[in-house]
């Protein structure tokens, strides 16, 4: 007796038959490439010259920028990979770790700050992985808001700015890091809750 495979099951089916080679990996591998290119240029010259900070900072820009869409483009299209899941965090956390610890070598940036910073996101995907088999946390909105405070801060630090945009960079900095410690806190939380649930 032959058995027809369900819909459910050809759904289940589906992600291993897109191609690695789509559209939103390739702004995942783009964001990847730029990586170096952006630690290049912050470096130039001892990390003092305006043209290249300007020049890092549009190329932060720009790989945060496919941050944006790569994940939005892979759910709406259906092009959800293995590879995606994978490289797509990871790039994100080497952007912003690239940014973060560059800034605090020049001695933009505490180094406080930046250990805050990778702490808190080092944090939060272990207790991901704590959690696996019990469920999935999702970003909360206050992460995101985070996130994006975060992205922002960065590309002002990344500027040569000085007098009060300089301050204004270092308000929302804070701002970033005041929501890194909050959601923190709401993620170990919501892990708990989750570990602790009946299966």
């Amino acid at each position: 007796m032959t058995v027809r495979p369900t819909a459910a099951d050809r759904l289940a089916d589906l992600p291993s038959r897109v191609s690695a080679w789509n559209v939103a990996n390739g702004l995942t591998t783009l964001r990847i490439l730029l990586i170096p290119v952006f630690v290049i240029t912050l470096f130039h010259g001892d990390g003092q010259q305006p043209g290249w900070r300007v020049m890092a900072t549009v190329v932060f820009a720009v790989a945060s920028i496919t941050d944006r869409f790569d994940g939005e483009i892979a759910r709406r299209r259906g092009l959800v990979t293995e590879f995606g899941k994978l490289a797509d965090p990871i790039a994100d956390k080497a952007l912003v770790g690239a940014a973060l610890i560059g800034l605090s070598v020049l001695g933009e940036l505490p180094w406080w700050i930046t250990v805050v910073m990778l702490g808190r996101e080092a944090g939060v995907t272990i207790l991901r992985f704590w959690v696996i088999r019990h469920g999935v946390i999702p970003a909360s909105r206050g992460g995101k808001v985070k996130t994006t405070l975060q992205t922002v801060a960065i590309g002002l630090y990344l500027l040569p700015l000085s007098g009060w945009l300089h301050i204004v960079a270092e308000i929302v900095m804070l701002a970033a890091v005041a929501l890194a410690l909050i959601t923190g806190i709401d993620y170990v939380g919501r892990a708990l809750k989750l570990r602790r649930a009946p299966a």
